[in-house]
């Protein structure tokens, strides 16, 4: 019996988490148009007169994507080695949010009264935070961040200071008249100068305080441009050791294979 559940639970686990497997790639296909399908719910259901035409239709809808991913959720509790470590984890707390809210409007109807039940719909859009479990670029992504984070820390350092001097110094310039009232107000300006969106609710009036302006203005651009830069070098070097260190799958000739893959993408096929 005992070996009959130790199969049962690693064919699941082979589904659910390995996406190197066939039976695992259509998984999270078929987990992704879900996801996508039941974002497309929720935003059309947040317009009044279309949720007012089809409002049974989003309410069926919303029941069955609920159900099936209560299902993959207690599918991965289930056949995850450590199952507290995934109930705890980034993506297991996104696939509780995921299926929350429908059973919550269900199990207490009071909270219809209490609170809008739209902001309890509002929390299903975190289900676009578990497409990023089936992305490898996701991954690649993020670990050029945590990669560059501490360069990306020392730069986000220097624009602070940077703000804070010339926030303070417009405050002492242009003053509470032309609505600089506050120092946080000036660091507040020099954000939105530096980072070239300008909304425009503060413009300065001196002569002095436009040449300053200007001068945030130009750093801005290389504002933006110094934290992508040094991701992109991070992803590079990244890829260059990733295609140094691949396998190919003698099956089907496939290249580009991570040395920790256990089976071909393309065809399925096993490394030895």
């Amino acid at each position: 019996m005992n070996t009959k559940n130790s199969s049962l639970k690693e064919k699941i686990h082979s589904i659910v988490f390995e996406s190197d497997t066939q039976s695992g790639r259509l998984f999270d296909k078929a987990i992704i148009v879900l996801i996508l399908l039941s974002l497309l719910v929720v935003m059309l259901d947040s317009v009044e007169s279309i949720s007012k035409k089809y409002h049974t239709i989003f309410f069926g809808l919303e029941w069955i994507l609920t159900i099936l991913f209560t299902a993959e959720y207690l599918a991965r509790v289930y056949c995850a080695p450590n199952r507290l470590a995934y109930v705890l984890s980034f993506f297991g707390i996104i696939d509780l949010l995921a299926i929350t809210p429908t059973y919550l409007t269900w199990l207490f109807p009071e909270l219809h009264s209490l609170l809008d039940v739209r902001v309890l719909r509002l929390i299903r859009v975190f289900r676009v935070f578990k497409l990023t479990e089936y992305f490898s670029e996701y991954n690649h992504l993020a670990g050029a961040l945590a990669a560059s984070r501490n360069k990306i820390l020392v730069f986000l350092s220097v624009v602070l200071m940077v703000v804070l001097v010339m926030g303070t110094f417009m405050y002492v310039v242009e003053g509470a008249e032309h609505g600089f009232t506050s120092i946080p107000v000036g660091i507040y300006w020099a954000i939105t100068t530096m980072t070239t969106v300008g909304f425009g609710d503060l413009t300065p009036k001196t002569d002095l305080g436009r040449f300053i302006s200007s001068i945030m203005m130009l750093m801005g651009w290389g504002t933006l441009a110094v934290p992508t830069g040094i991701v992109t070098a991070e992803m590079s070097a990244a890829r260059a050791r990733t295609q140094a260190a691949t396998r190919i799958c003698q099956t089907c000739g496939s290249k580009g294979h991570e040395l920790t893959d256990k089976f071909c993408r393309d065809c399925g096929s096993r490394f030895g």
